[in-house]
């Protein structure tokens, strides 16, 4: 397999660098496999080497008639305590009534296939929060959406979660594309615990030539059945075998979780929500 990952110009990173993720060696990694990049946000600062936020309502509400407008503020982006914090806050800024944050590895770190994993701890997304772990196509530039192909490994809050109760554990993973129209495949579960009780749980795309398959905590239980699986040759034409780049963003309403009015938005009553995220890694077949 070939190793596409692209960091950014003029730094070499060195297997001294891979090898200062301290726990990388205790966590589930598929036989085979060996860490080619990560981010453990052991700084202070986001590193913007590797990432670059998007400003802004984005057309449409990014597509999705979402209510947050995105910032690079502190208050809504920064590295705290060795975790990446993104927040969102019900406030009047730039026309919107509600802030938050998204980056992206765009142009900046970029890989074809791959094991994929995020430790994150999600906010209480009760009613409106959307706290997604994605990738896309990095010829979105020059194709747009979806003819870039998207594949998201995790989105929690959606309307049907929210009609049933279970907002916690009702989670989403799907692959888009565009050839000839938008498509798509997508599959839900209720999980059977809590993902938003407080820890940080890990979110895995594996990655490779034939499929897509996606796992909730999969070093507490390797054995465990994908909750999202994709035979890559079933669909698409050829968006799902191409450079990748990853993006993590909490949006807040828009059609995901059917809510379009702030004051409908109650995962904010109390005060400002957190996404955080520990580490992201992608690891690679040997070669």
């Amino acid at each position: 397999m070939k190793l596409i990952c692209r960091i950014f110009s003029a730094v070499v990173l060195s297997l001294a660098v891979l090898a200062s993720c301290s726990d990388a060696s205790q966590m589930y990694v598929p036989e085979g496999y060996e860490l080619v990049w990560s981010d453990e946000f052991d700084g202070d600062v986001l590193n913007r080497d590797y990432w670059t936020p998007e400003i802004g309502h984005g057309q449409g509400g990014w597509g999705n008639a979402e209510l947050q407008y995105y910032t690079d503020r502190e208050e809504n982006l920064t590295v705290r305590d060795g975790k990446l914090v993104i927040t969102a806050r019900k406030e009047s800024y730039e026309g919107a009534d509600v802030t938050s944050a998204r980056i992206k590895t765009l142009d900046k770190v970029t890989f074809l296939y791959g094991y994929v994993v995020a430790s994150i701890k999600l906010p209480k997304t009760a009613d409106g929060l959307w706290p997604a772990f994605w990738m896309m196509g990095n010829d979105i530039t020059e194709l747009g959406w979806p003819n870039c192909g998207e594949t998201d490994v995790l989105e929690m809050g959606h309307a049907d979660g929210i009609k049933a109760g279970t907002q916690e554990q009702f989670l989403n993973g799907a692959c888009h594309w565009g050839v000839p129209h938008h498509q798509f495949h997508a599959n839900h579960i209720t999980h059977d615990y809590s993902v938003q009780d407080g820890e940080f749980h890990t979110y895995t795309c594996i990655w490779d030539e034939e499929y897509i398959r996606m796992y909730i905590d999969l070093e507490k239980r390797p054995s465990a059945a994908p909750y999202f699986e994709m035979k890559i040759e079933d669909f698409g034409n050829g968006e799902f075998r191409k450079d990748n780049f990853i993006l993590f963003n909490l949006a807040v309403g828009g059609n995901f979780p059917a809510i379009w009015d702030i004051n409908q938005v109650t995962a904010l009553d109390a005060g400002p929500a957190e996404m955080q995220i520990d580490y992201v890694r992608v690891f690679q077949k040997k070669n």
